[in-house]
């Protein structure tokens, strides 16, 4: 795996199965209300409860998100004709996101998002390692207590742009083995101009690598719809990262002219990629460069469109670089609704820092220092054509 006023009123009050919905009022008299909706999604392992938030904007476009790992777990969203499907890839419940079929489906990934060679850095003449958990390298924060596998504190939000939920989770230093105590919110915004924004903040009490990402897997066709490299694809990238063979950069920047990685005139997923098959990436697994650093607004990253439906998926950041993958993991198992993800049947589109950034010196840093603030701001805007 890879390896951008109404006000809020309370409706009812909950208590265990029971949901609670904050609706937002609509503009005008019969559209669709804006709300946030709680509801129980089970208890963990170690006995903490999860909630799940539903999201739905004016438009009945519908997100939902929970507190364990700050994790999208639906994206409905309108074909041309205006039918909806669920286009994330996910379980039906909190078990299947404990076991071993997830792949990091919809999570917050960090507190380092990608790999870290050897699992080994260097930070103010101090030397930490870190779990190995994709051999021989650390990937995606960790193995116990990434903040993909935490649970978060939510709160929903009143916003002039749509119906919100804020989580919020505070990483003890040496948590995962990373210095600095790391207080991060995720903010999911279902916008009224049909966007899921997700923004991120964090501060730290010690320099520490910080580089966030959300790792959902698309499928425009809808999650468990079978390939999605038939799904058409332009990145605004036009060089990346070359790694060596177990995907860690080897500091050079390539252009992507001339290589199956050049996406920058739209072309379907699975144009070339037999020729990555046979390699070590075994598919699409390449950190693209959009910038030379972060920018303050988010800007145009990718274009992901499903001929078949119509659906569109715009994405902008404020990241310098995005991570494709083209879902070369997947095995199989069964998702929501009882739906089987194929290998390849879906795509991420990670918007971070690059792979290990902390190891060279020469990439956009992820080194966070007290008295900063990380911020990060991702926008999926969704179309039909």
């Amino acid at each position: 795996m890879d390896r951008p006023t109404p006000r809020a009123r309370l409706l009812t009050g909950a208590v265990g199965a029971v949901a609670v919905t904050v609706s937002l009022l609509s503009p005008c008299e019969g559209a669709p209300r804006m709300s946030v909706e709680k509801a129980p999604f089970g208890t963990t392992k170690d006995g903490a409860a999860v909630e799940l938030y539903t999201l739905a904007n004016k438009h009945g476009l519908v997100a939902k998100v929970m507190t364990y790992g700050a994790i999208l777990v639906e994206m409905h969203a309108p074909d041309k004709r205006g039918q909806m499907a669920d286009v994330t890839l996910g379980f039906d419940s909190l078990a299947g996101y404990e076991s071993e079929n997830d792949q990091y489906f919809g999570a917050t990934v960090g507190r380092v998002a990608n790999r870290i060679a050897k699992g080994k850095f260097a930070l103010d003449g101090k030397e930490y390692q870190l779990a190995i958990n994709n051999e021989p390298n650390a990937l995606h924060g960790g193995v116990k207590r990434s903040l993909s596998k935490v649970v978060w504190q939510a709160t929903p939000k009143e916003t002039g742009d749509g119906p919100a939920v804020a989580f919020a989770y505070t990483s003890p230093a040496g948590e995962e083995g990373v210095p600095g105590t790391v207080a991060v919110t995720v903010t999911y915004t279902l916008t009224n101009s049909n966007e899921l924004r997700i923004d991120y903040t964090a501060t730290t009490d010690a320099a520490t690598p910080l580089n966030l990402t959300n790792h959902s897997y698309w499928n425009l066709a809808g999650a468990g719809s079978g390939t999605a490299l038939d799904h058409e694809l332009k990145l605004a990238a036009y060089n990346y990262t070359p790694t060596d063979d177990t995907l860690i950069p080897t500091g050079q920047i390539a252009a992507v002219k001339g290589t199956p990685l050049d996406f920058t005139t739209t072309k379907r997923v699975g144009r070339d990629i037999s020729e990555l098959v046979d390699t070590a990436w075994l598919g699409y697994d390449h950190n693209f460069i959009l910038k030379e650093k972060p920018s303050a607004a988010p800007e145009f990253a990718a274009r992901l469109t499903d001929p078949g439906s119509g659906r569109v998926m715009e994405v902008w950041t404020t990241e310098p670089g995005v991570q494709l993958y083209s879902g070369n993991f997947l095995f199989g198992q069964q998702g929501k609704g009882g739906k089987v993800y194929e290998k390849r049947g879906a795509l991420c589109l990670e918007c971070q820092h690059f792979p290990d950034s902390v190891n060279h010196p020469d990439f956009p840093t992820t080194i966070l220092q007290p008295g900063e603030t990380y911020r990060q701001t991702t926008v999926h805007k969704f179309l039909a054509q």
